[in-house]
């Protein structure tokens, strides 16, 4: 009986010892917000509160990405902080955030920011992507590419969560 016992209890530690879960990523979620209509004017103090639909874990990590036009019918998604310049090299305006477990504010700076084209300061469309801080496999991502973050954290686009 003893040998019995001792047989089925090597089996049993080498069919558990086979098991390995080298997926990583499966239990980890990733998700976007989007905000469309966002404005930076001298009203709001050229910084805007976008509030997301639940809170998210303190463990998170947060991206941000600005649409900043369409090529070949594909949009540009650049992140932030993005930085635009003067053609003398001076900073002409940028787009900066910070955010909580509730919310991202984005900011808008610059030296004369009541002067910058409607293009920049109004009607401003942006994706907060909310990434799990233990990207396992993945820190090689190459994060300012916002296709290959959706592309490596299977993002699913069409559940993308727009924002009023």
């Amino acid at each position: 009986m003893k040998k019995i016992t001792l047989l089925l209890a090597f089996i049993g530690m080498i069919t558990l010892q086979g098991c390995s879960d080298n997926d990583t990523d499966t239990d980890t979620i990733s998700e976007v917000f989007e905000y469309t209509q966002v404005n930076f004017t001298s009203n709001n103090g050229y910084s805007q509160l976008l509030t997301y639909p639940h809170q998210i874990y303190t463990s998170d990590m947060v991206l941000v990405y600005r649409l900043s036009g369409q090529f070949q019918g594909e949009d540009i998604w650049k992140p932030l902080p993005e930085t635009y310049f003067f053609d003398d090299g001076t900073l002409d305006l940028r787009y900066d955030f910070d955010f909580t477990t509730y919310d991202t504010e984005l900011h808008m700076e610059g030296f004369d920011l009541a002067n910058v084209s409607a293009n920049y300061s109004l009607n401003q469309v942006f994706r907060v992507v909310i990434v799990p801080g233990y990207f396992g496999k993945k820190s090689n991502v190459d994060l300012k590419d916002y296709n290959a973050v959706v592309k490596a954290f299977h993002i699913d686009e069409s559940k993308i969560i727009k924002v009023q």
